[in-house]
């Protein structure tokens, strides 16, 4: 018999995780692109993120459909950035355009949650995110998601990742600390479970 699930984050009510939503209303637009296996995912942080900040777009996939994700990308007139790291040494991927010298709110912040090594395959399956500015973060404060693996300290999830950006971008990462405490008190309902 399955269970109850909550109509907002779509986790079962047990372990909803409604009230670590913590609304934030950026100058920059978010789409977060959703790897398939992270959706059944309880310790994917990409719902929370989606939630949580005001007019985000969360779309599920891999390999998307080109026009689907270019009217994505392009909504309502904003230049897409893509949040990554530089990749200077990978000879399959072109180089990026430089990084526009825009305002936030012209600006579309475009997340990959998934692991790395899917990002990476979301990116090559993509040309469309190959083609666009990289925002690669500086000064990355230390991860807090202590319920899952990362092969180096400066990988975040999804959500501390999108939130540094969001503040770097607007010159202000002070203002995004609510959403990091969500997600600190999310990680440790999650990590309770794992303990009970």
């Amino acid at each position: 018999m399955k269970r109850p699930t909550c109509a907002t984050c779509l986790r079962a009510q047990s372990t909803c995780i409604c009230r670590w939503i913590a609304p934030v209303a950026p100058q920059a637009a978010l789409l977060v692109l959703l790897h398939p296996l992270e959706t059944g995912n309880a310790k994917n942080s990409g719902r929370l993120l989606h939630l949580s900040v005001a007019g985000s777009a969360l779309t599920v996939g891999e390999a998307f459909d080109a026009d689907l994700l270019e009217g994505l990308l392009h909504a309502d007139g904003r230049t897409p950035v893509l949040l990554y790291p530089q990749t200077p040494d990978d000879q399959h991927l072109p180089p990026p355009p430089a990084l526009p010298s825009l305002p936030a709110s012209m600006l579309r912040l475009v997340v990959l949650d998934a692991t790395w090594r899917k990002s990476r395959k979301m990116l090559y399956l993509n040309p469309a995110l190959q083609r666009l500015p990289r925002l690669a973060l500086s000064d990355v404060a230390p991860s807090n998601y202590r319920i899952r693996k990362a092969h180096a300290p400066h990988q975040l999830s999804s959500l501390e990742a999108a939130a540094q950006a969001l503040g770097q971008l607007e010159g202000d990462g002070a203002r995004y600390g609510a959403l990091l405490d969500a997600f600190d008190g999310f990680v440790s309902q999650q990590a309770s479970y794992v303990r009970a």
